[in-house]
């Protein structure tokens, strides 16, 4: 089998790939580039492609479509940067990946705790040899109420963890899970707004939950709760996250993803002027974490990353079923 990789990375991904590329007897085509018009190009003579999370739209999919390529494997969960209709269209199929559900259960615990425990200020305050305690009154887990949004693989890990520091917690997801029960109580989208005083994300983003957290939505929180998204930046409406911070509605927030971000993450941008002012902004709270996407980044899912993408495009090439099948 043929496989080309777009955004390969030679600092971590490059020795998972090599590993087992051997293992299953893969020809590689690599480029360090993410895929554009214009190196679209190097693909031809390979009918399967990996990428990230890098735009796919309707023309560069009409591209690999007459260059032949047969199916499109992201090295991610989430798949909201491809263009599925497009590849309906030219008949593409389109693949995700998973990965240990540790990495980014571990980082939104982090959140969690660095979030009500106001880390963000007592760091600034370290580093300029400020040790006072006013203002840096922190929260305690088991006190509170957690909402969490979404009960796949991640949420339920999320659930599992912060069970043990014996807080109350409550579930949403359209597919009750049995073993959530074990931690959980699964309500309604009004009830977790009306009863939880921290509410974590850990859905895909659709055009059906777009903006999901709306202003609307914020307004039927509790005062003061703190929201944590490791998800996707979409599902909350940053102008009204914004709003909300400003007012006190939000006490604290911490994000791992923003909207928007594509084409930033990943690279050097020091030296750039980016035109990211929510980002600024967000940035600027003192009460707000924002990290760049960095939650799945281990070295055990970076594997599976790799591995779960060839092995994706070698169950299509043999015509099997394959779990990971978008469309």
């Amino acid at each position: 089998m043929k496989l080309f990789v777009y955004s390969y990375r030679e600092f971590d991904e490059a020795e998972f790939f090599q590993k087992f590329a051997e293992k299953y007897q893969v020809e590689l085509g690599i480029c360090h580039d993410a895929p554009t018009m214009e190196n679209a190009y190097l693909a031809e003579g390979y009918p399967y492609v990996s990428i990230i999370t890098t735009k796919i739209d309707e023309e560069l999919m009409n591209r690999f479509h007459a260059l032949g390529v047969k199916m499109i494997s992201t090295r991610t969960i989430g798949y909201d940067h491809i263009d599925l209709e497009a590849a309906r269209k030219c008949g593409i199929s389109v693949g995700n990946v998973t990965y240990s559900p540790e990495c980014v259960a571990d980082y939104t615990v982090m959140l969690m705790l660095m979030s009500i425990r106001k880390m963000k200020r007592i760091m600034q305050r370290e580093e300029i040899n400020d040790f006072s305690l006013p203002g840096i009154k922190g929260k305690e887990m088991p006190n509170f109420t957690v909402g969490v949004l979404g009960t796949g693989r991640i949420g339920r890990a999320v659930i599992r963890d912060i069970s043990g520091f014996g807080c109350k917690i409550y579930a949403y997801d359209q597919y009750e899970n049995d073993e959530v029960k074990k931690y959980a109580q699964y309500a309604s989208l009004e009830e977790i707004y009306e009863k939880c005083d921290m509410i974590t994300l850990h859905m895909p983003l659709t055009e059906a939950n777009m903006h999901l957290i709306d202003a609307e939505a914020i307004q039927k929180m509790q005062d003061g709760v703190v929201l944590i998204n490791t998800a996707r930046g979409g599902l909350i409406d940053t102008k009204a996250l914004i709003d909300g911070l400003e007012s006190g509605k939000i006490g604290a927030a911490g994000l791992d993803v923003i909207e928007d971000e594509f084409g930033m993450y990943y690279f050097d941008r020091k030296s750039d002027v980016l035109s990211k002012h929510d980002l600024y902004i967000l940035r600027g709270f003192p009460n707000v974490i924002v990290t760049p996407h960095m939650a799945f980044y281990t070295d055990q899912a970076v594997s599976d990353m790799v591995k779960h993408s060839i092995e994706s495009c070698m169950l299509h090439e043999a015509g099997k079923e394959d779990p990971c099948r978008v469309i």
